[in-house]
């Protein structure tokens, strides 16, 4: 089943997460953009209200809710409706798939990610922001799940773990970077990023196609 109830009803204190916690976001922002790659046509899957694709100049989006693919649409997003398990794109593409903070609402993850391999392109990219379940936040968050309305059906991941999903189906050539080495409420100025993960909350991989290496930037 599709979680986009919290989305729909809560999608104004999704909103405010972004302005409450500034400059969370804008280092989660600064650890995507160190190992973003180059590319012609991308989508982000689980776009929400564009937070994530419009600073990184991504303009279609793939977003189940409505009201935040309203949002998502007034900041140049197109969005298409639809879920990461069957999306409406030919094989082979794009170049570029995006998702943060997204696997954890994911249907059935493995189907997800055997759809990205799908629709990239020979060496194209597979880029995931996420909350490690390993890490202080995400023990936080799963202690707290029943308290948010968001993460109470979420399912978090640790890193070893998304790892072990993305070369089951078919991607490889990682590259990683880490912030947000605090919690939330002691967060004052920009975190750190740092190359690897195991220390910081937030991590970002990047991955290509087996077959296909694409090359950093």
């Amino acid at each position: 089943m599709v979680k986009t109830g919290p989305f729909e009803k809560y999608y104004e204190r999704y909103e405010e997460w972004f302005d409450k916690h500034r400059y969370a976001y804008e280092s989660e922002l600064k650890a995507i953009n160190e190992i973003f790659p180059i590319f012609s046509r991308g989508v982000e899957i689980g776009v929400g209200t564009g937070r994530y694709a419009a600073p990184l100049g991504i303009t279609v989006g793939i977003e189940p809710a409505d009201k935040p693919a309203t949002i998502a649409l007034s900041r140049g997003i197109d969005v298409i409706k639809g879920v990461a398990e069957n999306m409406p794109f030919a094989t082979s593409s794009l170049d570029l798939a995006l998702m943060v903070t997204t696997i954890c609402f994911l249907d059935d993850i493995e189907k997800s990610f055997t759809e990205v391999r799908r629709i990239l392109k020979d060496g194209g990219s597979f880029v995931i922001g996420y909350v490690d379940k390993d890490s202080d936040l995400g023990q936080t968050y799963m202690q707290r799940k029943q308290e948010n309305p968001f993460y109470k059906d979420a399912n978090f991941y640790g890193t070893l773990e998304l790892v072990k999903l993305l070369t089951d189906t078919g991607f490889g050539y990682f590259s990683f970077r880490q912030t947000i080495f605090k919690r939330l409420e002691e967060i004052t100025g920009p975190e750190p990023v740092a190359e690897g993960y195991g220390k910081g909350s937030f991590v970002v991989v990047r991955a290509s196609l087996l077959d296909h290496p694409s090359h950093l930037h």
